[in-house]
């Protein structure tokens, strides 16, 4: 947020300066502009609290608002309030975005739990896996030292599946679960064989990811990505996967709109105004 405001502001507000009297202090109203699922406020609440202004969240994160809806309030100095309106209001459109289409994803998924990935933006990880989770998706793992997952390079570089799985489980020593991205039914067989905890199905078609499910019989832990879409999602409902994993849930999603109204001033100031 400090990064953010400085990028911003720079040497000065220089608008904000020339125009409103240091000693005015204000509130004003965040307000929906279209129907969505409210995240944000923490990165809002510390732009604000930067400049010395005070924030209140009306509503919490991960609710459901329609347009027109109030979601959060501010107070302090006027000039901090102009000063930090778009920074603040960039993280809560941005984070909102994603928790709102993720709400859509996941109302499309049926019994499958649907999961982010590490397509995230560089230094924004931990906001927009949250949003994820406020629009009712789930975490993958967080970053490299979280989790295993043998993806196509690391298979290239290894030998073939089983040799991967073989020297990532001999490494870890259980410590952490071991999962494989496979492309074929050949190459899920070698995982399973292996001793794989789970597979992740990349860009398989619906009859290939049926197929995995009646192969794997139960014996592994399967989950699909790569081309998955809100509107393909009821069409695996029920074949048997475990969950789908959907970089969109971040990096399609777009951005909301809101918007921040001074709604009071001091008397005398309000009737300048007039």
């Amino acid at each position: 947020m400090r990064a953010a405001l400085t990028e911003d502001v720079g040497s000065g507000d220089i608008t904000t300066e020339a125009c409103v009297d240091p000693g005015l202090s204000g509130t004003a109203s965040i307000t929906a502009k279209d129907d969505l699922v409210v995240c944000g406020h923490a990165p809002a609440n510390e732009t604000f609290s930067q400049v010395r202004a005070s924030y209140e969240a009306v509503v919490p994160d991960g609710t459901a608002v329609s347009a027109g809806t109030v979601i959060a309030t501010v107070e302090g100095p006027m000039r901090s309030l102009l000063t930090a309106e778009r920074v603040a209001l960039n993280f809560l459109m941005r984070l909102s975005g994603i928790a709102t289409h993720t709400r859509s994803c996941v109302s499309q998924a049926g019994s499958l739990r649907v999961v982010d990935t590490r397509k995230t933006t560089p230094l924004h990880r931990a906001l927009e896996k949250h949003a994820v989770l406020m629009g009712g998706g789930h975490n993958h793992r967080f970053a490299l030292y979280d989790a295993v997952l043998i993806k196509e390079n690391h298979i290239m570089a290894s030998g073939g599946v089983h040799a991967a799985v073989e020297r990532a489980k001999a490494a870890v020593q259980g410590r952490f679960g071991v999962q494989v991205e496979v492309e074929t039914l050949d190459q899920l067989e070698a995982a399973i064989g292996a001793g794989a905890d789970a597979a992740l199905l990349d860009n398989m078609d619906d009859t290939a990811l049926a197929r995995a499910v009646a192969l794997a019989d139960g014996r592994i832990m399967l989950e699909a990505s790569g081309g998955m879409t809100a509107g393909r999602l009821p069409r695996l409902d029920g074949i048997g996967l475990d969950r789908v994993s959907m970089g969109g849930l971040i990096h399609q999603a777009r951005w909301v709109d809101l918007s921040m109204r001074v709604t009071g001033l001091p008397d005398e100031a309000a009737e300048g105004l007039g």
